[in-house]
């Protein structure tokens, strides 16, 4: 079976191995190589271990020292590792094998000539030996997740150097989203600064992503001459991206299954092994470059829709050529979308006399992409059938649910007139948080009981709704949370985020799918979870009839218990009067929608799992955090849901005995901000309907699996 792999390799290694070329032109100016500091790069994890000290040492200056230094050592060894990733690729390509004896040598000789230039050009520009910059997983874990600039914001704040300290506590909370108390400590000082002052800079910002939001920004503004200028450098720096991203991949490697002194690989196994893990980690460069920091989640078909924003705009600002060319480029990755197909005959028919529309192409810059991303495909599922290794390949390109929205049409569309030019309408723009406020859709399901709507409940965007859940399904939910919940899940491990005298348990659906794999709870009441969140979202979506895509942002199961001894006269929330999307501001009867609040949310909604408690009641308060102006008790089945801003203030009452459970769900419509762990439970919900179907084929008796 091994040699298998080893039969498309004339086919596809000489052109996987070719030097990548630059696509779209230079790099950008805002990534350009920094000068090198004298002397020896210091290795990035001795001055991390150094800022550490020196901070828990209150030596706050030496730690701000060495801190700000093992970021730009950090920096600085990526920037060498993909400048002599791309040296040594283009001057020591890798000659294919010819035929005959002796045939692989000069694809051997290029190997160690390439090996060399590496090893050379990194020890040159290093000051010393590569090997003494490798660090130890979980130093390599903390500055994937910003976690020196935690420290430097304490430090700056002890050497009241706000400005700096913003900074840096800025950049830790877009990596960590849920980070409660960098969320106050951001607060804490906008009340210390000044709102005018407070200028919140993300210093590990990634060019692509924010060159991608500025031309979503000018295209929703129908802009699109700026549009058009901001997806293209979009581009740019998506491919040198791209470069930096496969360069960092072929540093070494870890062997999982191979962890043990007995193992010894022969020659073509060992090059298998090692290069099966570089290739997959390349292909996995589309998922990391579509993920914005801090989230699990891509953005959902990231790459493509650059194209499909840029061929209405070039339409629109009278480029037909390139309206063409981003058309026909987005149609190599869905070669069956109508309403492109449907603009590339428009697109024809606008051309000049003299242009034959089959001499336009689709991008170069994407037709080179898509050509090697397939190919990787190809040998990386030709690999694991011969090496015995398990492989599913993701669907990179994967539109929400396969929808489209009819009525969801780009900005600034002149209707009337795209109708009578032929123009197709059914394609997507990303959703305007300014939307017309409706309400009343259907419930979808069956059973649904509608309770109450907005103005029965005193307030903007509100319904209320019975039935949601069964009683079976709310005791299985139950007892699923009773196996797989965690004290201070979704809470930064605190056991009484919002007060002292309850004690707070959550749980992911992506944990309750694990755990469900696993075997640790029956995976049908697993899935529970998954389906019956969908279906919350399903009818949130119906309900405020809303004409674009509503995402999951954060979805977390949660119980709150009573602590037994610390009940008498409480006079304090469950969880204090809030908004989901701005900071509340009751003394000023305003709310600012700025960080660190979640800005991005547009509606919540809470599925409620039981009764059998004390206290507890969701309610709706004025803006001044005191005037009530609905209550609602919890019981099995009920679902509050209601728009996420300043006009739904809410909080729940002191749980005074028991315990209360509930499903917490938020949305956004804006798909930047999907879920971080959702499309890792979408993804593993489609292996196991996979295997199912499977089964089914095969007519396997489950009883001769055991």
């Amino acid at each position: 079976m091994r040699e298998r792999i080893w039969a498309p390799l004339p086919l596809l290694l000489p052109w996987l191995l070719l030097p990548p070329p630059l696509w779209g032109g230079p790099p950008d100016s805002r990534r350009l190589e920094r000068e090198p500091e004298p002397g020896p790069l210091q290795p990035f994890d001795l001055l991390y271990a150094s800022g550490v000290a020196a901070y828990y040492g209150g030596d706050y200056e030496l730690a701000v020292r060495d801190l700000e230094a093992a970021l730009r050592s950090h920096r600085r060894l990526r920037e060498i590792c993909t400048r002599c990733a791309r040296h040594c690729t283009a001057r020591r390509p890798l000659a294919p094998p010819g035929a005959g004896p002796g045939a692989e040598l000069p694809f051997f000789r290029a190997l160690l000539e390439r090996a060399r230039c590496y090893r050379s050009c990194q020890s040159q520009r290093l000051g010393g030996p590569a090997s003494r910059h490798r660090a130890s997983e979980d130093v390599r874990s903390d500055f994937q997740r910003r976690v020196p600039y935690n420290y430097l914001q304490r430090a700056y704040i002890k050497l009241n150097q706000l400005d700096k300290a913003v900074e840096a506590a800025h950049t830790f909370f877009m990596a960590n989203p849920e980070h409660m108390e960098m969320q106050q400590n951001i607060e804490n000082y906008r009340t210390m600064a000044g709102v005018e002052a407070l200028q919140l800079v993300d210093r590990e910002a990634k060019p692509h992503l924010e060159s991608y939001s500025a031309g979503v920004k000018h295209y929703e503004a129908d802009d699109f001459e700026l549009a058009i200028k901001y997806f293209e450098q979009a581009l740019r720096e998506y491919f040198n991206e791209d470069m930096e991203c496969r360069a960092l991949c072929e540093g070494p490697q870890r062997f999982e299954e191979y962890e043990f002194l007995g193992y010894k690989a022969g020659l073509y196994e060992a090059i298998a092994d090692h290069y099966m893990q570089v290739l997959v980690c390349q292909h996995e460069c589309v998922r990391e470059l579509a993920t914005r920091p801090g989230r699990l989640s891509p953005i959902e078909n990231f790459l493509p829709l650059h194209y499909d924003y840029l061929q209405f705009a070039y339409y629109r600002v009278g480029e037909y050529v390139k309206a063409l060319e981003c058309a026909k480029a987005y149609l190599l990755l869905h070669p069956d979308d109508e309403d492109v197909l449907d603009n590339v005959d428009y697109y024809e028919s606008l051309l000049d006399d003299g242009t034959d529309p089959a001499s336009v192409e689709a991008r170069e810059d994407l037709a080179m992409f898509v050509k090697r991303h397939k190919l990787e495909s190809e040998l990386i599922r030709s690999g694991a059938e011969g090496l015995g290794f398990s492989y599913t390949e993701p669907n990179y390109w994967t539109r929400y649910g396969g929808r489209q929205d009819e009525n969801r049409v780009p900005s600034g569309v002149n209707v009337e007139g795209a109708e009578v030019h032929g123009l197709s309408m059914g394609k997507k723009s990303s959703p305007k948080i300014d939307r017309d406020l409706k309400e009343g859709g259907p419930l979808l399901y069956e059973n649904i009981t509608f309770v109450y709507n907005s103005e029965q409940l005193n307030g903007t965007q509100r319904v209320l709704l019975d039935n949601v859940l069964s009683e079976e399904q709310c005791r299985e939910l139950h007892s699923v949370a009773s196996n797989i919940m965690l004290v201070g899940d979704g809470y930064r491990g605190k056991t009484s985020p919002h007060t002292p005298n309850e004690k707070f348990e959550g749980a992911t659906v992506l944990k309750a799918l694990k755990f469900g794999y696993e075997g640790r709870v029956p995976l049908k009441s697993a899935r529970l979870f998954y389906d019956i969140s969908e279906k919350a979202r399903k009818i949130v979506e119906s309900y405020f009839m809303l004409n674009s895509t509503l995402y999951f942002s954060y979805t977390h199961m949660v119980c709150r218990t009573a602590l037994s001894g610390q009940q008498d006269r409480r006079n304090d929330l469950s969880h204090p009067i809030h908004a989901d999307n701005c900071l509340l501001d009751p003394e000023a009867n305003e709310c600012w929608k700025e960080p660190p609040a979640y800005t991005f949310r547009d509606y919540s909604a809470l599925l409620y799992m039981n009764d059998d408690f004390e206290g507890g009641e969701f309610i709706f308060t004025e803006m001044d955090a005191k005037t009530v102006t609905a209550s609602i008790k919890p019981k099995c089945g009920r679902m509050i849901s209601f728009s996420s801003g300043g006009e739904n203030p809410h909080g729940v009452k002191a749980v005074t005995k028991g315990q209360r459970c509930a499903v917490a769900l938020w949305f956004t419509l804006d798909p930047l901000y999907r879920e971080l762990e959702r499309i890792q439970a979408d993804e593993v919900i489609a292996i196991l309907d996979q295997e199912q179907q499977g089964k089914h084929e095969l007519n396997i008796n489950p009883k001769d699996e055991l």
